[in-house]
C-alpha cells in the first residue's frame, strides 16, 4: 500500500475533544470536511466507502459554521463526519445493499435514524461498503469490494463484516463515527477486528426503517466509534436516556461462560484476555463462571430464522433470478432460507424465547457476560483461499451471535495497543440483557478508563 497521510486524525479522542475545538474557534466543520475528504483521499487503497457525497458535505457543513456563528448549537454532534453503511438509505444518495443485483426499493427511502440525526447536524460523507445483503462475518465482498484492515498497512486482512467499510472509515479518522447494523455480529466483530468501539443496541430502541431487513427478528443498528463516550453519546441522542458516569470497577461480577466462548481462541486473543480479566479483578471486579451449554445450539437457530427472514425480504423469485450474481458465501447462507420449513422455523423461535428466559437468570448472580469479542485476530483475505482458514475466519461471529439471539445490548472496546508494529487488535466484549444499554455503557466507560491506563 503506498497510501501517504496528510492531515492529522481529528477524532483519535473521541466526539467531545473534537466538538470543544469546534467550540473554542480552534477548527471549523467545514475544516473537519476537508480534513475527512482529504483522508479518504489519502487512504483511497483501505476502499471503505461505496459512493462520496463531497459537495453536499461541504455546503451543509458551511451553512452549520453559519449557524453556530449566529449563536445557534444543535448540539455536541453538530457538524460531525459520519459514514452511513450500505445498507442504509440516505436521501439523494444510490443503495446498493452490498449487492449487484438492484435491490434499493427493498430498503427504501431514508428512514428516522438517519433522517434524525442529519436533523442533529451531522454530515453524511458518503455511504460505506458492506458485505453482501449484510450477511457474512469476514468483511469480504467480491460483488462489490473488501475494503483492507487498516491495522496492516503491507497486508490486506480481513475488516470483519458485515459493517466493514465502517469499520474502516472509523478506525482510519476518516469519519468522526460511522452507522452499522448488527443481526449475528455486524458491528461488534468489525470493530473488535480494526481496533475501535462498536455498540450494538437492544432491539427496538433505535428505528430500523429505510434500513435492508436481514433478520426481522433480529436486526439492530448502532454507532462505530472511537470511545465508548461515543457510543454513550449516540444512545443518550437516539433515546433520551443519560448514561451515568461509573467511578470504577469495584464489586462488579464479571460472568465468564467457558462454553463456546473460550474455545479455541487464537493465542494473542487469549493472552489479551486474560490480562484484561486480571487488570478488573485488581480494581475490584470478580470472576464469576457460568455455565450455559445452551449457546452451543447458536449455529442451528441463527440458520433457521435469519436465512428464511433474508429471503421473505427478498422474496424467493428474485433470489432464484439473482443467486448466480450473489457472492458464493452470502449464496449458500443465503440459500438455506428456501428449503426452511416453517415447522423448523417456528420451533426456532420457540426455543429461542426459552433460551432468552434461562439466559436472563445467570443475571441473578453476575452483572455482565465478558468474554472475547472474536475468538481470531484478522488474517491476510488471501489466506481465505485456503478452506481451513477460511472456516476459521467465520469464527469471527461466533461470540457475537449469542448476543442477537439472546436478545441482549453488548459492546466491544479494544484490548490490544496497535501501536506496535505488527501489532493486531483484540476486544473484550460486554453483554447485558434487553434495555439495559445505559448500564452497560456506563460500564463500558469505567472499562475503558482501565484498558487505557495500562
Amino acid at each position: 500500500m503506498t497510501d501517504t497521510q496528510t492531515t492529522d486524525d481529528l477524532f483519535a479522542d473521541g466526539i467531545q475533544p473534537w466538538a470543544e475545538r469546534v467550540r473554542d474557534g480552534s477548527l471549523s466543520f467545514v475544516q473537519s470536511v476537508q480534513n475527512c475528504l482529504q483522508r479518504v483521499d489519502d487512504n483511497q487503497s483501505l476502499d471503505a466507502f461505496e459512493c462520496m457525497d463531497a459537495q453536499r458535505a461541504l455546503g451543509t457543513a458551511a451553512a452549520l459554521d453559519a449557524l453556530l456563528a449566529q449563536g445557534t448549537d444543535l448540539g455536541p454532534m453538530m457538524g460531525l463526519p459520519m459514514g452511513v453503511k450500505d445498507i442504509m438509505a440516505v436521501e439523494g444518495l444510490p443503495t446498493t445493499n452490498g449487492s449487484n443485483a438492484d435491490t434499493a426499493e427493498l430498503t427504501g427511502g431514508e428512514g428516522r435514524l438517519v433522517r434524525r440525526l442529519r436533523m442533529a447536524g451531522l454530515i453524511p460523507l458518503g455511504k460505506t461498503r458492506t458485505v453482501e445483503f449484510a450477511l457474512g462475518a469476514t468483511g469480504v465482498n467480491t460483488s462489490r469490494g473488501t475494503p483492507w484492515n487498516p491495522v496492516d498497512r503491507e497486508v490486506h486482512r480481513i475488516p470483519g463484516g458485515s459493517s466493514s467499510g465502517s469499520a474502516v472509515a472509523t478506525a482510519s479518522g476518516m469519519v468522526g463515527m460511522a452507522l452499522g447494523s448488527d443481526t449475528g455480529g455486524s458491528i461488534r466483530a468489525p470493530a473488535c477486528l480494526t481496533g475501535i468501539v462498536g455498540y450494538k443496541s437492544s432491539v427496538g430502541i433505535w428505528p430500523l426503517d429505510g434500513i435492508f431487513s436481514l433478520s426481522s427478528t433480529l436486526d439492530s443498528a448502532g454507532p462505530l466509534c472511537r470511545t465508548v463516550d461515543d457510543a454513550a453519546l449516540m444512545h443518550t441522542f437516539m433515546t433520551g436516556e443519560p448514561v451515568a458516569d461509573r467511578a470504577d470497577v469495584s464489586g462488579l461480577r464479571l460472568g465468564i461462560i467457558d462454553d463456546l466462548f473460550m474455545d479455541d481462541l487464537d493465542p494473542q486473543v487469549a493472552e489479551d484476555f486474560e490480562r484484561a480479566c486480571q487488570l478488573l479483578e485488581r480494581y475490584g471486579a470478580t470472576r464469576v463462571p457460568l455455565s450455559f451449554p445452551e449457546v452451543h445450539e447458536r449455529t442451528s437457530l441463527f440458520s433457521a430464522i435469519v436465512p428464511a427472514e433474508l429471503i421473505k425480504t427478498l422474496t424467493p423469485e428474485r433470489f432464484m433470478a439473482i443467486r448466480d450474481g450473489v457472492d458464493p458465501v452470502t449464496e449458500a447462507r443465503a440459500s438455506v432460507g428456501l428449503e426452511t420449513p416453517a415447522h423448523v422455523y417456528v420451533k426456532a423461535q420457540h426455543r429461542r424465547r426459552a433460551l432468552i428466559e434461562m439466559a436472563n437468570a445467570t443475571f441473578n448472580d453476575v452483572d455482565l457476560w465478558l468474554s472475547p469479542t472474536c475468538p481470531i485476530v484478522p488474517m491476510p483475505l488471501a489466506d481465505l483461499a485456503n478452506p481451513a482458514i477460511h472456516e476459521r475466519a467465520l469464527l469471527a461471529s461466533r461470540n457475537t451471535q449469542p448476543g442477537n439471539l439472546l436478545d441482549m445490548c453488548g459492546l466491544t472496546l479494544p484490548m490490544h495497543d496497535t501501536s506496535a508494529v505488527g501489532s493486531l487488535p483484540t476486544g473484550l466484549q460486554m453483554t447485558m440483557p434487553l434495555n439495559h444499554d445505559a448500564r452497560l455503557l456506563a460500564t463500558g466507560r469505567a472499562v475503558e478508563r482501565l484498558l487505557k491506563s495500562r
